[in-house]
């Protein structure tokens, strides 16, 4: 998901996002839906929100961090 699909989500959401990084901007759009943020921080590239928007993102992110 590109920073223009999550910033039109933010808004349909309600999330304030301003000038966030696209990792910032997930987790508070994942806060404001009432989930954990937990956008990026997969350990070991597993991840068991099956059911999340941004999952490919996320493992993606949080293997290049490890």
């Amino acid at each position: 998901m590109n920073m223009q699909q999550i910033r039109q989500l933010a808004r349909e959401k309600g999330a304030k996002i301003g000038n966030m990084t696209k990792v910032d901007a997930v987790r508070m759009i994942q806060l404001t839906e009432g989930n954990f943020d937990c956008f990026a921080r997969a350990v070991d590239g597993h991840c068991d929100q099956g059911e999340c928007l941004f999952q490919a993102d996320c493992v993606k992110l949080a293997a290049k961090s490890n």
